[in-house]
């Protein structure tokens, strides 16, 4: 059974500590030199995630199975993308789970969590990026996911043969 626990200053550093250990379990091949250091400065610091605290748009969340943090989740609650108003999207702009917990089912159930929140904000839609190589753009269509159109990595030393993204949608 998976569930979520939402951060708070008490749980930040384990957050941190998932998130960054996930990340780079994952996705080191992206960055030149395989150093993710432009992608932990800007999304998986104790500055950032403590500024996602006071903002009542972000929720971010240990994952747990077992008591055990598995990985990490983070929403943003109003979040449009494109002729989607703020009002009826929620994105899924982070899910990281530590390699040993992939591929174990887990991910689904994080995925149905993700759309019970969006339902109870009443939000119509659900999106994400995907990389457009490696296995998590099959698992995002396997669960209902579209693609909705190409993006890219835009922080600093991605190699470029790794920058394109999909952006998927779900409808509720």
């Amino acid at each position: 059974m998976v569930s979520l626990e939402p951060v708070i200053q008490d749980n930040l550093n384990e957050y941190l500590a998932v998130g960054v250990k996930s990340y780079c379990e994952h996705y080191l091949h992206l960055w030149e030199n395989e150093d993710p250091t432009p992608y932990i400065s800007y999304g998986l610091t104790k500055e950032v995630v403590e500024r996602d605290l006071q903002d009542p748009n972000a929720f971010n969340y240990l994952i747990q199975q077992n008591n055990k943090n598995v990985g990490i989740l983070k929403l943003v609650k109003n979040c449009g993308i494109d002729e989607i108003a703020d009002t009826d999207a929620l994105k899924a702009e982070k899910i990281y789970l530590l390699k040993e917990h992939s591929g174990k089912g887990i991910g689904k159930q994080v995925l149905q969590f993700i759309e019970d929140t969006a339902r109870d904000l009443n939000k119509k839609i659900v999106w994400l990026d995907a990389m457009q190589k490696g296995n998590p753009i099959h698992f995002y269509q396997k669960n209902g996911f579209t693609i909705k159109r190409e993006s890219e990595v835009v922080l600093p030393r991605v190699k470029p043969t790794e920058k394109a993204m999909w952006i998927l949608t779900k409808n509720l």
